[in-house]
């Protein structure tokens, strides 16, 4: 098992963690990677080699997702066939929540483990709502509940590590992005609880809140703002239509044509990663097939509901809530997933730049 610890600017609490660790279990081995901090910052990780971590430096900030793509191709070259548990460099994971996510990362070769805060007890409001946030989006989007999305505690095992190198992001969106492709490359996500240990108030965190939590949210608005446009197009059409024919299905069926055909185009393009890898005709007769399915389900739903009074507009916006979660998860994982589950003997990985591999 390695320990993995990015870094950006810390104070002594890295070296506390580090003691910890060595106090805890001596036979751990720890890789620390120094993100761009600087001259300034060259005695906490002088103190980090003396205290045997293997402390890789880049030479300018480059964000946390560069960071921990860094360790796992050094980690890969140096150690392979090892798992690894991400930690923070800050105090907010106890040795004791480390161990506990360590022992648990190996057993299953295709389930990364979260370390889930329980948010118990004094802990920063902006820290509180932006998981709250976070975690009411990935649900709305992807129809799964995580109980803690922005967690930087996590176990992985060895075989994951070639795909942790495809994963987009270079920053803090990176880990959410993880969350979000998991399963359609063929991996599981499970959780254990952990201590909420936030130390002066969370002082330390280089988090920033307007530009971090675009990067961050921006898988999820992507898909959200595609459906949303697909929803105004087929409800304009759909009001339209009910009033011309008065008929709730060819209202129903010519909507759903229209928006549609809207939001396959923008979701091949801009929203999943891999949509413009697939072939078009078979993506889109797949596409069709779920707006069928969909469209059965949809017409279903919006008749029971005025069968019960309810009125047009109403039932339609419930109809399309309900239903936005199901439509994401097949297009993520069937429609728009990559072609094949990375290799898991990896050739030399291309994050392995030139950097320092000090001891």
């Amino acid at each position: 098992m390695i320990i993995l610890i990015p870094a950006y600017e810390p104070d002594a609490q890295l070296l506390e963690v580090l003691g910890a660790i060595r106090a805890a279990d001596p036979s751990l081995s720890v890789v620390v990677v120094d993100d761009g901090s600087g001259p300034a910052y060259r005695q906490i990780f002088d103190g980090a080699r003396r205290a045997g971590a293997h402390v890789i430096s880049h030479p300018a900030n480059q964000g946390k997702g560069s960071a921990l793509k860094t360790g796992f191709s050094f980690i890969l070259d140096r150690f392979p066939g090892r798992d690894v548990v991400c930690a923070d460099s800050d105090g907010q994971h106890s040795v004791v929540d480390i161990l506990r996510v360590a022992e648990l990362a190996g057993r299953d070769p295709a389930c990364m483990m979260l370390g889930a805060r329980t948010f118990a007890g004094d802990v920063p409001a902006r820290s509180r709502i932006g998981n709250a946030a976070t975690r009411l989006l990935f649900r709305l989007a992807t129809g799964e509940r995580i109980a803690d999305t922005q967690t930087g505690l996590r176990g992985y095992p060895a075989a994951m590590l070639p795909w942790l190198l495809t994963v987009d992001g270079e920053r803090y969106e990176y880990e959410l992005n993880l969350l979000l492709e998991a399963k359609a490359a063929g991996y599981r996500i499970a959780g254990v609880g952990i201590a909420t240990i936030y130390l002066d108030r969370n002082s330390g965190s280089h988090f920033r809140p307007l530009a971090d939590s675009v990067r961050i949210y921006a898988p999820l608005l992507k898909f959200l703002l595609a459906s949303f446009a697909g929803f105004l197009i087929d409800t304009a059409a759909f009001l339209a239509l009910s009033a011309a024919t008065g008929s709730v299905l060819a209202a129903v069926v010519g909507a759903r044509c229209l928006s549609a055909t809207a939001n396959f185009l923008i979701n091949r393009r801009l929203v999943f990663q891999h949509g413009r890898e697939k072939p078009a005709g078979a993506t889109a007769a797949r596409y069709c097939a779920l707006a069928v399915a969909l469209l059965a389900a949809n017409y279903a739903l919006i008749a029971a509901l005025a069968g019960a009074g309810v009125a047009d507009l109403p039932a339609k916006l419930l109809t399309e809530t309900a239903l936005l979660a199901v439509s994401y998860a097949v297009q993520q994982r069937f429609l728009f997933a990559a072609g094949h589950k990375p290799d898991l003997v990896p050739a030399q990985p291309p994050h392995s730049l030139a950097v320092n591999r000090n001891r």
